[in-house]
């Protein structure tokens, strides 16, 4: 028997059926959300997020690389969170927290880490 699959992309933000429709990741404190978009929705967001992107202190941090839209799915931009885990899970044990040895360290211990360093 043969099977016929119709894959159909959908904008989560219209609901607009598009074959340019690209997965795009966003990370804000840590914690994310992928998010299917035309480059119509994209643009909305992008133009959206400007002012908070090119605030005077805001500072542009790189790790992964985004693909274009419509061409797969992007990848989160580092926000050093990965460069400081060790860090945290170091002082996390050293202050009574139970983090494991690897995967994402749980945001309660993050916050304490920050509130702790001042």
């Amino acid at each position: 028997m043969a099977q016929r699959v119709i894959r159909t992309l959908v904008d989560d933000v219209t609901g607009e059926e598009s074959e340019e429709i690209g997965t795009h990741t966003i990370l804000i404190d840590g914690a994310g959300v992928e998010i299917d978009l035309t480059p119509g929705s994209h643009d909305q967001l992008m133009d959206a997020l400007r002012p908070f992107l090119h605030a005077d202190g805001a500072r542009r941090v790189r790790g992964g690389s985004a693909t274009p839209a419509g061409k797969g799915k992007s990848r989160p931009i580092a926000t050093g969170a990965r460069r400081d885990a060790a860090q945290i899970r170091e002082w996390a044990k050293e202050n009574g927290f139970e983090v494991n040895d690897r995967g994402r360290v749980p945001a309660p211990v993050r916050e304490a880490y920050d509130k702790a360093r001042g």
